[in-house]
């Protein structure tokens, strides 16, 4: 991405959960914690506990942007896939210590993710430049207690929720730019996911990927170049505070 490029953005729009906020951790560490000790920390079995849980959340969240019939909320979707899993082999022994109240709990876990080391300091410079704004699959007031408990300073909040559908469904970007008032080129979608970039950039948004150690496999992480360098994506950035930097750069130039 060249200079000019980075200078006609005016807003950036943030995946939130892995992108933003680390997940992973906090609900392999959650779990554990609230299982009475049933699921050790740092174990394996809460580990996949999570990944099991959010690997739910995507086999909802395709179905969904796909036109099938499910929730948009992603509280409803995340209570719904942890009482499924309490069913299964693996996990029934959980049903014992986890009632209602433990499982409300449970689902609040992701009202309060931990943020990666760059994120505060990233996005605080990078709202000196441009608007900056979540454009996530959680729900709003999922979203806003995210912001909220970790002081993500957003200019605004776009849930996915609002526009009936998930992305990558086209219609949540669109609808985001409409809402912006902005063309789509000036426009940019910042993900540690090549899937939410493919989509975003199929309606004329920039596309920024972060790597992040739990998001994609290690295969798509590594592989994943700038266009310029015979890739898929406008620009890839180690971190917030690199992409801040350029973006600062660019306007000075």
């Amino acid at each position: 991405m060249t200079s000019t490029d980075l200078r006609e953005i005016d807003a950036c729009l943030f995946d939130v959960f892995g992108t933003v906020l680390d997940w992973h951790s906090t609900v392999t560490r959650q779990v554990a914690r609230l299982s009475k000790g049933l699921l050790l920390e740092g174990s394996q079995d809460a580990v996949d506990f999570a990944e099991e849980w959010r690997a739910g959340y995507y086999a909802h969240v395709k179905k969904v942007s796909q036109g099938e019939q499910g929730t948009t909320n992603a509280d409803i979707m995340h209570r719904q896939i942890l009482d499924d899993m309490l069913t299964t082999p693996r996990w029934s022994h959980l049903v014992d210590v986890w009632g209602e109240s433990d499982r409300e709990e449970l689902t609040m876990i992701w009202h309060n993710l931990d943020a990666y080391q760059d994120t505060i300091p990233g996005l605080t410079e990078l709202k000196r430049y441009v608007n900056i704004l979540a454009l996530s699959n959680g729900n709003f007031r999922l979203l806003l207690d995210l912001a909220k408990n970790q002081g993500v300073p957003w200019d605004g909040i776009f849930s996915s929720e609002l526009f009936g559908s998930y992305k990558p469904n086209k219609k949540v970007y669109e609808s985001a730019a409409y809402h912006l008032s902005l063309p789509p080129h000036k426009i940019a979608m910042v993900a540690a996911h090549r899937f939410d970039l493919i989509a975003a950039a199929s309606v004329g948004f920039k596309t920024i990927y972060v790597p992040r150690p739990a998001e994609d496999s290690r295969e798509i992480r590594e592989s994943m170049r700038s266009k310029k360098d015979g890739g898929e994506v406008d620009l890839v950035v180690k971190d917030f505070e690199e992409l801040a930097r350029l973006i600062r750069e660019a306007r000075e130039s």
